[in-house]
């Protein structure tokens, strides 16, 4: 697939857009969801995109005293994930660089995280310009503010901007900035999520931004 357009940024989700992990979270919250609400039909779809504070405090908050147990789980769980590329995303984010986008990464996630990423996967950060975390905006998708912020650190409006994003709430927060929104099928299906993408992709093989 071949995408023109007068681009100079590309911002991407982490989970399940540059790393093959969604799989793994989903099956973690599917776990703390049959432990305190398995009337709730799929939880571990709703929580998507959204911060751990939130997804405690919108999900959890009737068991708020359990908290620091789910907590403690998530991060002995982290520590144990494997983190593998999408297929595609190396050569796709080296060819970015070649046509000298600005790459962000913008992710739900906290530094912690990141950091475990960094060690694990060192070759990860210089691949892109600057990584916006939970820690770095107040609301999370599917507010736009996480993806207007990346564009105005980089000076770049957002119709200029492209988002790559897996979940509805990304997906959401990617069309409220006004950028062309590309969503990839590794959480969700196809049909699921095109009304909410501009384009929809498996993964990054073949993907070229024409300019």
């Amino acid at each position: 697939m071949v995408i023109r357009g007068n681009f100079k940024a590309a911002l991407f989700d982490l989970d399940g857009v540059v790393f093959d992990t969604e799989k793994q979270y989903t099956r973690f919250w599917a776990s703390e969801a049959r432990r305190y609400h398995p009337e709730v039909k799929d939880l571990e779809y709703l929580i998507k995109g959204q911060t751990l504070y939130e997804i405690l405090s919108r999900f959890f908050g009737d068991v708020s005293d359990k908290h620091h147990e789910i907590i403690s789980r998530l991060n002995d769980f982290e520590r144990k994930m494997t983190f593998e590329f999408v297929n595609g995303f190396e050569d796709f984010v080296g060819s970015l660089r070649a046509m000298e986008l600005k790459i962000a990464i913008v992710t739900s996630s906290n530094n912690e995280k990141m950091a475990q990423i960094y060690r694990q996967i060192p070759e990860f950060k210089p691949k892109v310009d600057i990584v916006l975390t939970a820690d770095d905006f107040e609301e999370s998708k599917p507010n736009p503010q996480c993806y207007l912020k990346a564009a105005s650190i980089f000076g770049v409006e957002p119709n200029r901007c492209l988002v790559f994003e897996d979940s509805f709430n990304g997906l959401k927060a990617g069309r409220a900035a006004g950028m062309t929104v590309i969503g990839l099928t590794t959480s969700n299906s196809a049909d699921s999520i095109s009304s909410l993408s501009d384009y929809v992709i498996p993964d990054f093989s073949g993907l070229q931004i024409s300019l």
